[in-house]
């Protein structure tokens, strides 16, 4: 990893609670559904954006594996295979079943 995907690196670390809620508003993610690497990959790459910091698909594929393994080791992801996560966010659980929209 390059010394300015590291910075992006350390810049998603640091807003990890606000990438979550980003994601969220963007893609389907609640507590105890399945989330997908190209989700996760390209809510990045518009993360990012939205801060002005343009980066190319490979260094997006690079920040998602990291910040993965950060979820992972948070616990807030529970891998499934190489692709896909659980994830065990209780702040992302729904209140009533049904559709949340």
């Amino acid at each position: 990893m390059d010394k300015k995907t590291s910075k992006y690196l350390d810049l998603l670390n640091k807003n990890e609670e606000i990438l979550l809620n980003f994601l969220r508003a963007k893609f389907p993610i609640f507590h105890n559904s399945n989330f997908f690497f190209r989700d996760l990959q390209y809510g990045i790459k518009n993360f990012l954006e939205k801060k002005d910091i343009f980066v190319s698909y490979k260094q997006a594929d690079e920040l998602a594996i990291e910040i993965a393994k950060h979820f992972e080791n948070k616990q807030i992801f529970t891998k499934i295979n190489d692709k896909a996560w659980t994830v065990k966010y209780p702040e992302f659980a729904t209140t009533e079943p049904g559709d949340p929209f």
